[in-house]
């Protein structure tokens, strides 16, 4: 049986290749763990049967020979991906009790390479949120303290992982919604380039921006994983022509010879301290190995937000227009006509943050406003993304922070454009499809979690996981867990 509570995925893939454990055993390792720690809330739908049917075939697998590194390893998914055999609800009302006929095709290529689905992970309604306080089933905890969010949207996620309750688990990632958890619960998290993973089956919030990645204990991790779910899907129109790569090819890389680019004007006002302090001591480790640190100007970043929330809302307004009480999802069980019956269906089924976000990229796209606004914002947004791009030539990586402090207590950012403010630093990589990875790189004197995020150019997944493992290497804030857990 596994001894330790907190095993990366590497260490399972050798215990499983070695007969120490069997798959079985893992998954009733991991099924107990999550009954025992229910008051997270992190996770939406659990059946053991499925579960263990699936352990069973991969223990099948690995008895004839069939297995690879991945086969019998467990992992959680967000409820924002489809899957045959748990419910997918988006965490919203709208899809409560949702059987989806197929699984999304991140969840089938994971399922392919031998992995057991633990099930489903809470998170913000239609993954709208950066603290999982807008969940119809009830907001998630933060491990390290229950008082606090542990992220949003994939908070689920963030807090399964964190507490031991699995190894590794998927998230999305649409303006910060896998790394700014990450931050929030001393996790590994990476979002790879826009249309490197499939977006086939993940219900859509913002169709230009949702991606798919992990959360994991460490940058190898979720190398190790990542190579696995990313590949082009002929289903996918925004699916990328490249095959998938192993992403563990620079783990042991280190940074010598890298120029690390820091915008500082994001480390300056508005910066927490201790979060700011941080941030410069892994500047200076990285120094050590050989980096060179090189001061950069982001000027019309500072647009994102704004930006961002015309783009990201409009295609919300878009998406979930299917989702009427006829085509899909929950039906008012009273109405008059069938106007009516539209109305009431969407007032009941959506909560209010949805709400909220529909009725701006409805205004946004309508009548009079589509010139002012949604054209305006994508027009910055391509000047957000040529001025990374145009970065990118003078520099291997960016580093800056996550957000402007550690996970705030529940209820903190109950303004909706406080919590819109706190995704300062995340959307304009998000709005220039850029890969980035959020690390743990201390904690505050609250005792909550600190990150890092590491940016780079399209397709440098690699590098990033290269230069997060070499601070990884050095450091233990990786490695440290939540008590009780």
């Amino acid at each position: 049986m596994l001894e330790k509570t907190f095993t990366s995925v590497v260490e399972l893939s050798r215990l499983l290749k070695d007969r120490q454990i069997s798959a079985v055993e893992l998954a009733e390792f991991y099924l107990r763990r999550i009954e025992e720690h229910k008051t997270l809330n992190a996770y939406l739908d659990v059946r053991p049967e499925a579960t263990l049917a699936q352990a069973a075939e991969a223990d099948r697998r690995i008895a004839s020979g069939e297995a690879g590194p991945l086969t019998g390893i467990p992992v959680a998914h967000k409820d924002i991906f489809v899957t045959k055999e748990w419910a997918s609800t988006a965490a919203s009302k709208m899809l409560e009790g949702y059987m989806s006929p197929f699984d999304a095709t991140v969840v089938r290529q994971l399922k392919d390479a031998g992995m057991v689905c633990l099930g489903k992970l809470n998170c913000d309604e239609f993954a709208m949120g950066s603290g999982n306080e807008n969940s119809a089933f009830g907001k998630v905890h933060n491990p390290w303290d229950p008082n606090a969010v542990p992220g949003g949207s994939s908070g689920g996620s963030s807090s399964a992982v964190a507490a031991g309750l699995a190894p590794i688990a998927t998230g999305t990632d649409t303006g910060g919604s896998i790394r700014e958890p990450a931050a929030f619960t001393g996790v590994t998290g990476i979002k790879p380039t826009y249309g490197r993973p499939s977006r086939l089956g993940m219900i859509a919030f913002a169709s230009s921006l949702d991606t798919a990645g992990l959360l994991g204990q460490s940058a190898e991790d979720c190398a190790t994983v990542l190579g696995a779910m990313v590949g082009h899907d002929p289903w996918d129109s925004t699916s990328v022509d490249m095959p998938a790569e192993d992403f563990t090819r620079d783990l042991d890389k280190g940074v010598k010879g890298l120029r690390i680019g820091v915008p500082r004007q994001w480390m300056g006002e508005g910066l927490d301290s201790e979060v700011g302090a941080a941030i410069d001591e892994m500047l200076r480790e990285y120094e050590r190995q050989g980096a060179k640190i090189v001061d950069i100007d982001l000027p019309t970043a500072r647009l994102g937000v704004p930006v961002y929330y015309v783009v990201a809302c409009a295609e919300a307004s878009s998406n979930l227009s299917r989702f009427d009480g006829v085509r899909y999802g929950h039906r008012a069980a009273e109405y008059t006509d069938i106007i009516d019956m539209m109305k009431r269906s969407r007032n009941e089924g959506f909560g209010s943050e949805p709400k909220r976000r529909i009725m701006i990229g409805t205004y946004v796209l309508s009548h009079g406003y589509y010139d002012a606004y949604y054209l305006k914002a994508q027009r910055v947004r391509r000047l957000i993304a040529n001025e990374f791009h145009e970065t990118f030539k003078s520099v291997d990586a960016i580093a800056c922070p996550v957000t402007t402090g550690t996970a705030y207590d529940f209820g903190a950012n109950a303004d909706p454009v406080s919590a819109y403010l706190s995704d300062l630093y995340t959307v304009p990589a998000s709005l220039a499809g850029l890969p980035g990875i959020s690390m743990p790189c201390g904690f505050h004197s609250n005792g909550r979690p600190i990150g890092v995020q590491l940016l780079g150019e399209h397709f440098t997944e690699a590098r990033l996981f290269g230069m997060a493992a070499a601070w990884q290497r050095a450091t233990d804030w990786h490695l440290r867990h939540p008590a009780g857990y």
